[in-house]
């Protein structure tokens, strides 16, 4: 039985990685993103690789996008097996003063809350057939980095929300856990998104072990194991993807 997957924040980077991923581990994928074109490129790219696929637009900061997203899932395949809510963004290069509250909440509403209100949608949809989650966390939520307080506070946050709901939900055969990447090539640090300078990412490279960034299909892999039932007794747990950056911490 083909199983189901619906992967967030899955138009480019790690997200699409990861769609692609579990469909070559035998998942249909619901694509969810509020970037409409980078989604629907994702589910040609799947469809090209023979995957069942569905782009469903989606705002993680909207509760109502979110039950949506879930339902039409339930709608077209009958079923969720996997969920991978990784939609984020980069937080604001300042120090915590100089933040504005309007900053600090757009921080949190992405990346965190957007997690929860994922997570709502998908427990509902998992309880009575069990399933696993994922959720994009970071290094940053392991530890701190000056100028990062709303990116370390929501990063924080959600390897906090992924334990209370790991402990929660065991009893309904849920599986939750996380995923903490390091320096990732994506559009968010080195394409044109990026708010970083090349200077801040050659000294940030130079902290890794491996003294390289990682493809997000290094990160993919560990998403897609998480969702297996490879990892049947793995849950509630933080996995560092970042080339030994946390190990001298």
């Amino acid at each position: 039985m083909t199983k189901i997957a619906l992967v967030t924040g899955a138009s480019s980077g790690i997200g699409q990685a990861a769609a692609l991923g579990l469909a070559a581990d035998g998942h249909a994928v619901v694509v969810a993103d509020i970037n409409e074109a980078g989604g629907r490129d994702t589910v040609r790219l799947l469809e090209a690789q023979g995957a069942q696929a569905l782009f469903v637009r989606t705002d993680v900061t909207r509760e109502e996008d979110c039950q949506f997203l879930v339902g039409r899932t339930l709608e077209r395949f009958g079923r969720l097996d996997a969920a991978f809510n990784n939609a984020g963004i980069a937080g604001y290069a300042l120090l915590l003063g100089d933040h504005t509250l309007a900053q600090w909440q757009r921080v949190l509403d992405v990346n965190l809350t957007g997690v929860f209100n994922c997570m709502r949608a998908e427990i509902a949809a998992m309880q009575d057939t069990g399933g696993a989650i994922v959720n994009t966390a970071s290094i940053m939520g392991l530890v701190a980095s000056p100028g990062g307080s709303a990116y370390c506070a929501a990063k924080h946050g959600v390897i906090g929300l992924t334990k209370a709901a790991a402990l929660e939900y065991a009893r309904h055969g849920i599986r939750v856990n996380a995923v903490c990447p390091g320096y990732i090539e994506t559009p968010m640090t080195v394409g044109e998104e990026t708010i970083f300078p090349q200077k801040k990412i050659a000294a940030a490279v130079d902290r890794v072990a491996l003294r390289r960034m990682a493809r997000p299909e290094e990160v993919a892999e560990m998403v897609v194991w998480l969702a297996s039932e490879r990892a049947s007794y793995v849950t509630g747990s933080s996995f560092a993807v970042d080339g030994g950056v946390t190990a001298s911490v």
